[in-house]
């Protein structure tokens, strides 16, 4: 298979680096060209973060206001596939993806291009997703496959896990007690089962029934509680966003949003998926099912 494809993404921990490498073994295998090429910005986000760096990227991010990257270089003027691979910061893409789906450059080779998108979550990713998935078609991209990795531990233990490892940097188990934090390594391994079904579709020229081979192998699956808790976060994040870019002083509205934030995850959100189990959910089936396609979909 003589394609060349372009690996894109950008890491902190060097999770995605891992994902990337497993992901695209099997194009490399099967005879294509793949030129990887990590997103840099100009002022990186360290990692570890502190806690107060990490609220404090969050109106930017919500409201997609982009930072200035490093000079994106490509050794092809054009490519046969793009693969894009992104995290999802409050509930949006990371600044730096956004940043690059801004980029002049970047959407000019993303024009009439096939491109698989791959996202490491802790746990919500469908509104990142749609965002990303919008972006790409304004910019006249082909978008034929989705993958959504994410740490499947339950969402209370994978919060506290995951702030444990952007605080510390370490990826091991916290107090020996909790589960290590992140996509699972067995799953970052799984991804070359993937990274095969692109190859077969790549090469056949078939890249229009991509995805659906994709889910029946479960690169995407929809958890509902996540999803129905995903839905009503997502405007109350856009508010706090708007509010607290406007004023000079943010570290208060920081402070107020954090603690918003576990009141939530820990309260209000079990009250609401209760509240929606015994209300809602018995009398929304078709709705629930059809929501659920849309984001399952790359064409939506």
């Amino acid at each position: 298979m003589n394609k060349k494809i372009l690996a894109i993404y950008y890491t902190q921990s060097g999770q995605m680096g891992d994902i990337i490498n497993s992901f695209t073994e099997p194009l490399v295998e099967a005879g294509a060209t793949v030129e990887k090429v990590v997103i840099k910005p100009v002022e990186d986000y360290n990692f570890p973060w502190t806690g107060t760096r990490f609220f404090s990227v969050m109106p930017s991010c919500v409201l997609g206001i982009p930072t200035a990257l490093e000079p994106l270089h490509f050794k092809e003027a054009k490519y046969d596939m793009i693969i894009m691979a992104y995290q999802p910061w409050f509930l949006s893409p990371s600044i730096p993806t956004n940043s690059l789906l801004q980029d002049e450059g970047f959407k000019t080779l993303l024009k009439d291009t096939p491109v698989v998108t791959i996202s490491a979550a802790r746990n919500m990713w469908i509104n990142a997703y749609v965002r990303v998935r919008n972006m790409l078609k304004a910019a006249g991209a082909k978008h034929v496959g989705n993958v959504a990795l994410v740490d499947k531990h339950p969402n209370a233990v994978s919060f506290i896990t995951i702030f444990y490892w952007m605080i510390s940097g370490k990826k091991d188990r916290y107090l020996n007690i909790f589960p290590k934090p992140g996509v699972a390594d067995e799953d970052i391994l799984h991804t070359k089962t993937f990274g095969k079904t692109v190859a077969k579709h790549l090469a056949d020229d078939t890249l229009e029934s991509l995805q659906d081979e994709l889910i029946a192998q479960k690169a995407v699956v929809i958890n509902y509680p996540l999803m129905f808790t995903e839905a009503r976060a997502q405007p109350i994040f856009a508010a706090w966003a708007n509010i607290i870019s406007k004023r000079k002083n943010r570290l208060p509205w920081l402070t107020a949003f954090k603690y918003y934030l576990f009141i939530a995850l820990f309260l209000g959100a079990p009250v609401l998926l209760i509240l929606d189990a015994v209300f809602l959910k018995p009398f929304s089936s078709g709705r629930i099912a059809a929501k659920k396609l849309t984001y399952l979909q790359v064409n939506n």
